[in-house]
């Protein structure tokens, strides 16, 4: 129960007689409650009860009432931040709380503050830091009465200290002085030590000699003979460096954070990056861009910097998988493409794929519209997409139809140069002869390629004797001379004969088919024109496009 402080000095006299020895412990309570720092509540000095409770001389309440021991203890608790148990070797971010000539009074969050020697802070003579900056420390030794602490040691020093920062774990500034077998020779405080090939980074360095000459910090793993053999490792010191902040980035990481990232690794299938604290995260190769890309290695490399969304973490049998995605931070290309490409432009794009149907082409960055197979080209009959175009090849195309619905976009490259039956003109005309060359052979006649682009029928009707055997032994691209017999620019035919023939001399096959059989050979005649003509824009979109070659496929 707290007594009330006497105000009558011959009063406190007399009590004091009266109280009982003042233990060990009630002594060190009471040094105790002389000790409370500074931004304490209060420091006023303090008397014993008689039931051994400290008593405040003059610290009262806001309400006038004196304050107990207990009560300015737990004052100072509140004011003070929650810190987990300090440990030797432990980092913390303290904060500069007073400087003295010789020390740095610093505040861990702890009961009591921590101390730094002065002079182990101070850089070419000068002291770094002000009150209320926050400083990176290694704790040396924790206790009740006192934390000390330290940046590293460094200098000289003799075996003992040597021995408190191996148990401490405390870091030790070391210079790399040469490679030796093994690892490397440091020198640490004076002494020589050896550091393993293998504890020199966290990963093996491409250049081993370009850490000679360096100085780093070490933790002492092995110290033994009186400080003749002393190993030290760097990867240890980072390693539990690297997990302090891998702790720290994992407790704050979340689905949905955009973070900026360093690209470590690239691997045909994606880019591992790095989100701090060595907390690795895959970007996916489909979510590197928008665009189409094979490879990661098209998108980024290493070193690069990254702004990433995070879209997905995981904890696997193989650990934590964190997925992000570059593309999701960048705008998407199809918003506002409607201003930036219109149907009948003419643009320049990048084959990125091919398929049996037709080619993929980047016409601009995320955005691939598709080359159907009957747009690639009026010059010629094309079977095979590469016979034309291969993935890599830079060409322009025609913008045929966007649909920003369904995100396609349908391209012609044929339609650049030009339909040449739009401009054929009076260029054929009936009676002209003229030189073609053999495209293909057909059941009932054989076309002719006039012109790019222009092809004519001969029909076998229409095939002398003579002609006859000179077509049988044609190759296709050979040349033979032809008659333009007919020329039906709405339907884009033209009809052929040979040259001193005609359909009477064809062996008189004309009369002995009879009636019915020229009725067949015009019906195989207009169905071979109908496959040969150039086929109209019927699969206008990606989509159908894509049907059509699955319909094909099931065929």
């Amino acid at each position: 129960m707290m007594t009330e402080a006497p105000t009558n000095p011959e009063q406190q006299a007399l009590e004091a007689q009266e109280q009982p020895e003042i233990s060990q412990d009630d002594q060190a309570l009471s040094a105790n409650a002389q000790a409370v720092p500074p931004h304490s509540s209060s420091s006023a000095p303090t008397l014993a009860s008689s039931q051994g409770e400290p008593v405040v001389a003059s610290a009262k309440e806001p309400s006038g009432e004196e304050m107990s021991f207990a009560q300015m203890l737990e004052e100072h608790e509140r004011e003070e931040k929650p810190q987990s148990r300090l440990n030797p070797g432990q980092r913390v971010s303290a904060r500069v709380v007073a400087i003295t000539s010789d020390t740095v009074f610093v505040s861990t969050g702890a009961k009591v503050d921590g101390i730094v020697d002065r002079e182990e802070l101070l850089i070419d003579g000068e002291l770094p830091c002000k009150v209320g900056d926050t400083i990176d420390l290694y704790v040396v030794t924790a206790t009740a009465q006192e934390v000390k602490l330290s940046k590293m040691l460094r200098g000289s020093g003799n075996i003992s200290a040597l021995e408190e920062a191996r148990d401490a774990g405390l870091p030790i500034e070391g210079k790399v002085t040469a490679q030796v077998k093994g690892g490397y020779s440091i020198d640490i405080m004076k002494r020589r030590a050896f550091c393993p090939g293998s504890q020199i980074d966290l990963r093996p360095l491409d250049d081993p000699e370009s850490v000679v000459g360096k100085t780093m910090t070490f933790i002492i793993t092995r110290l033994e003979k009186g400080g003749r053999n002393i190993v030290v490792s760097r990867r240890a010191l980072l390693e539990r460096e690297q997990a302090e902040s891998r702790e720290a980035v994992l407790s704050a990481l979340k689905v949905d954070d955009v973070i900026e990232a360093v690209v470590v690794r690239v691997a045909p299938f994606g880019a591992f990056v790095d989100l701090g604290g060595g907390v690795e995260g895959l970007v996916h190769v489909s979510e590197l861009a928008w665009g189409r890309i094979a490879s990661a290695d098209e998108a980024v490399s290493l070193g690069d910097k990254l702004r990433v969304k995070v879209t997905g973490i995981e904890q696997t049998d193989k650990g934590l998988r964190i997925s992000l995605s570059a593309k999701k931070v960048m705008d998407d290309p199809w918003k506002d493409l409607d201003a930036r490409l219109h149907v009948g432009d003419c643009v320049e794009g990048k084959v990125v794929r091919t398929a049996p149907f037709g080619a993929f082409v980047e016409v601009l960055p995320g955005i691939e519209g598709l080359v159907h197979l009957s747009e690639l080209s009026y010059e010629r009959r094309v079977n095979k997409t590469e016979d034309v175009v291969v993935a890599g090849d830079h060409i322009t195309v025609k913008v045929k139809e966007v649909d920003l619905s369904k995100k396609r976009v349908s391209l012609s490259l044929r339609d650049v140069a030009g339909n040449p039956w739009d401009t054929l003109g009076d260029t054929f005309s009936e009676g002209q002869e003229i030189t073609g060359t053999l495209e293909k052979r057909a059941p009932f006649g054989f076309f002719i390629t006039l012109a790019p682009g222009i092809t004519g029928l001969l029909p076998n009707s229409s095939v002398s004797p003579g002609a006859r055997k000179e077509l049988d032994k044609l190759s296709p691209g050979g040349a033979i001379e032809v008659v333009v017999k007919e020329v039906d620019r709405a339907n884009r035919k033209i009809s052929l004969g040979t040259v001193g023939g005609s359909d009477e001399q064809s062996g008189g096959g004309s009369a002995a088919r009879g009636e019915r059989g020229e009725r067949g050979a015009r019906k195989g005649e207009e169905r071979d024109w109908k496959q040969h003509a150039p086929k109209p824009a019927s699969l206008g979109s990606l989509g159908s496009a894509l049907q059509a070659a699955l319909d094909k496929k099931k065929k």
